[in-house]
């Protein structure tokens, strides 16, 4: 039967023959190397319909074999994937109901499969050392972890250690999303490690808080004793600080019940103590106020005070010190104390300047001291007349050393005799 006419194929034929006919009856067959091969027919269309039919599936066909060489030629995809899909295509096109260079596609196909053999040899070694990292890795979670469990639990900052388990199970779960699979075997002996360590770390964590608990349960009880002994001092006022005072050295040393009781008691104990100082501070405002005209008073009898120091008969003025100091002690104690310091230092060393003149008048006026001043005072002056004799002798003379040494020791004698009132 002579075919109908015939159209080419989207890719160029190696001769001038089309890529593809229809006969009388709608039958399609492609040129291939070996011939003719019938795909198909289209018994309703005109050929021109039927062989365009079968252009597209090869068009379609052609689109797959490129779309595989864009994605290996951009990288990206596992060279597993693109061999899977190679195969795929290659089994479309064995055989293919399509109208079109058929053998130009499967050469194509061919040489990327030889490609990608190469390929897959260097993605496997580059998988498997993507393995052995990923494994290195996770081994290395496990043996932190581990170091952790290890940790005697008395030295172990609980937070810091919970944050740090909680972030290498983080990392844990992240490689385990992200990384490369690990042989099961592998995989399941190094979460097992992992597993225990964590539980692990969880036992002495909840350990040490029930034991810490129980521990702040003790500090608990003695601190609130210590607040409501602290509190039943309220009712003796100022007299109470220095029993407060003891309480808050028990407080020192009670130890820590944690920080929300410890806060809530501390906040109980210092309102015992503010209410005992408040007293105090009370009364010490009191004293003040009623200070302040006690202080002009004997401001007023330091004035007084101050003409003893003129006066030249120590009797009297010992006299009018004695009664600056009897109203003194009459006007009574006063606030503040450095005030009152200040005031007492002040007639202090008003009663000094006089208690030095009082002992220097005595000494003068001492029988035994007179006589034994009247002793020297006889013995300098019979010493002075022999020097003069001396000094009259050495003129003569012209003995120069011997009027030196004669003019010192009568200059000497003088001035001691002078010294004793002589």
């Amino acid at each position: 039967m002579a075919p109908k006419n015939v159209t080419t194929a989207p890719a160029a034929p190696a001769s001038d023959e089309p890529w593809g006919r229809v006969d009388e009856d709608g039958t399609v067959s492609v040129r291939e190397t070996d011939g003719w091969r019938v795909v198909g027919q289209y018994p309703d269309g005109s050929a021109e319909e039927a062989l365009g039919y079968f252009e597209r599936k090869y068009n379609d066909l052609a689109s797959e074999v490129t779309l595989l060489e864009v994605r290996h030629r951009r990288g990206g995809a596992s060279v597993s994937d693109l061999r899977s899909t190679a195969r795929t295509i290659n089994g479309k096109l064995r055989d293919a109901a399509a109208v079109g260079d058929l053998a130009s596609l499967v050469a194509r196909v061919a040489a990327l499969t030889q490609t990608l053999a190469a390929e897959s040899e260097t993605e496997a070694v580059a998988a498997r050392e993507a393995v052995d990292d990923a494994v290195k890795a996770r081994t290395e979670l496990v043996e932190k972890a581990e170091a952790l469990a290890a940790r005697d639990p008395r030295t172990v900052q609980w937070k810091q250690a919970t944050s740090e388990l909680n972030s290498l199970f983080d990392q844990w779960q992240s490689q385990q999303q992200n990384g490369p699979r690990l042989p099961k075997s592998t995989a399941q002996q190094l979460w097992k490690r992992f597993r225990d360590a964590r539980a692990t770390v969880d036992k002495h964590r909840r350990a040490f808080y029930a034991e810490l608990d129980e521990a702040h349960k003790g500090v608990r009880d003695r601190k609130t004793r210590l607040v409501e002994r602290a509190e039943a001092l309220s009712t003796k006022g100022e007299d109470g600080i220095p029993a407060y005072r003891d309480l808050l050295d028990e407080w020192k040393t009670a130890g820590r019940a944690g920080k929300k009781v410890d806060d809530a008691l501390w906040a109980r104990f210092k309102a015992a103590g503010d209410a005992l100082y408040g007293a105090r501070i009370e009364r010490e405002t009191a004293d003040l106020e009623a200070s302040r005209e006690k202080i002009e008073l004997k401001r007023a009898l330091l004035e007084e005070a101050k003409v003893v120091a003129d006066e030249r008969d120590i009797a009297k003025a010992r006299a009018t010190l004695t009664g600056v100091q009897r109203r003194w002690d009459e006007v009574g104690r006063i606030f503040p104390r450095d005030t009152e310091r200040s005031l007492d230092d002040e007639l202090r060393r008003i009663e000094n300047a006089l208690r030095s003149r009082e002992e220097a008048d005595w000494k003068r006026n001492d029988p035994e001291q007179k006589a034994r001043a009247n002793d020297m005072t006889r013995q300098l002056t019979d010493s002075i007349r022999k020097l003069e004799d001396e000094l009259e002798v050495a003129k003569k003379s012209g003995d120069k050393r011997a009027i030196a040494n004669a003019t010192d020791a009568l200059e000497a004698r003088r001035t001691w005799l002078k010294a004793l009132g002589g």
